[in-house]
C-alpha cells in the first residue's frame, strides 16, 4: 500500500458520460453543483440523437463550471471515461469522479467520496458493504450483481467487495500510475479492469457505502454483451492471476525459499 503523504485534493472534475439523457441531465448537474459547489462538471456526450448535447451546452452557457465534450458517436462508457481522464490530467485537476447521468449515483453523496480521498488513491462508492444500499432493484438484479462481485473477488484475489461499482473517485496521481493506455474494456468490465490495475499498482483503494437508486427516466445502456464481456475477461484475468501464483510458488520451491506465505 502507498504510505507517502498525499497532496490535498482541491481541483475536482466530475465526469458524466451521456447518451440520450436530456431529461435526467439538468437535474443531475444542479444537484452536483449544490452538493459540491467547487467542482467542475464535464458532460461527455456521445452525439446523443435526443439532443442531450445541446441541453448540456445550454447549461454550460450560464455556468462556467460546466463543460461539454461532444464526441463523434456512441463509443461506450469506457472510452468516454478515458477521454475524460485525459482532460483531467491535461488540465491539472487533482481528482476525477465517475458519475452516471441517470440519477443512480446520488450527487448528495459526492462529498463523502471526496473526503475519503484524503486517505486513499481510489475511492469506490460501494453498494455491497455495510451501510450500502440498492433501491428499486428486483431480486434477480441483486443476485446477479452480488454474484458477479463475489466471483470477481475470488478469481482476482482482490479485497474489494464492489469492483463493478461505477460511482468512484480517482486521484490524478493514481490515473497516471495505473497505466490506462491499454484499457479496452466497457461497462462493468471497465470498472473491474481499473480496480484491478489500481490494486496491482499498489494503490490504496477504499470503499465507502452509498445508496444506489435505479433510474426512473430513460433506458439502461447495459446489455447482455457487456455482462458477457465482464464474465469472459474476469475469468481470463483470474486464470492468469492463479497461473502467476503457481509460477511464483514453483520458483520459490526451486530456490529453497519458504512457500507458506503465498501471494
Amino acid at each position: 500500500m502507498t504510505t507517502t503523504q498525499r497532496e490535498p485534493v482541491t481541483r475536482v472534475a466530475v465526469l458524466i458520460p451521456t447518451y440520450n439523457e436530456r431529461d435526467n441531465l439538468p437535474g443531475i448537474i444542479a444537484r452536483v453543483r449544490a452538493s459540491a459547489p467547487s467542482v467542475d462538471v464535464f458532460v461527455l456526450d456521445d452525439a446523443s440523437p435526443d439532443g442531450t448535447g445541446q441541453v448540456a451546452d445550454g447549461i454550460a452557457a450560464s455556468d462556467p463550471q460546466v463543460h461539454v465534450v461532444h464526441r463523434a458517436g456512441k463509443e461506450g462508457l469506457g472510452k468516454a471515461y478515458l477521454a475524460g481522464f485525459a482532460i483531467v490530467l491535461e488540465r491539472g485537476y487533482d481528482a476525477a469522479v465517475e458519475m452516471d447521468a441517470d440519477g443512480s449515483h446520488l450527487p448528495e453523496q459526492l462529498p463523502s467520496l471526496l473526503a475519503a480521498l484524503g486517505e486513499a488513491d481510489v475511492v469506490i462508492g460501494a453498494r455491497w458493504v455495510r451501510g450500502g444500499e440498492v433501491r428499486n432493484w428486483p431480486a434477480h438484479r441483486k443476485v446477479l450483481s452480488v454474484g458477479a462481485n463475489v466471483y470477481t473477488k475470488l478469481m482476482l484475489g482482490m479485497a474489494v467487495n464492489d469492483a463493478t461499482a461505477g460511482y468512484r473517485a480517482y486521484r490524478a496521481s493514481a490515473l497516471r500510475t495505473m497505466g490506462l493506455q491499454g484499457v479496452e474494456s466497457q461497462g462493468y468490465c471497465f470498472q473491474i479492469d481499473l480496480t484491478l490495475r489500481a490494486v496491482r499498482a499498489g494503490l490504496t483503494v477504499v470503499e465507502v457505502p452509498i445508496t444506489f437508486v435505479e433510474r426512473e427516466v430513460g433506458v439502461s445502456k447495459m446489455g447482455k454483451d457487456i455482462v458477457r464481456e465482464a464474465l469472459t475477461s474476469v475469468t481470463r484475468w483470474g486464470f492468469e492471476h492463479r497461473l502467476g501464483q503457481l509460477r511464483s510458488v514453483t520458483q520459490k520451491a526451486r530456490h529453497g525459499e519458504p512457500v507458506g506465505d503465498r501471494p
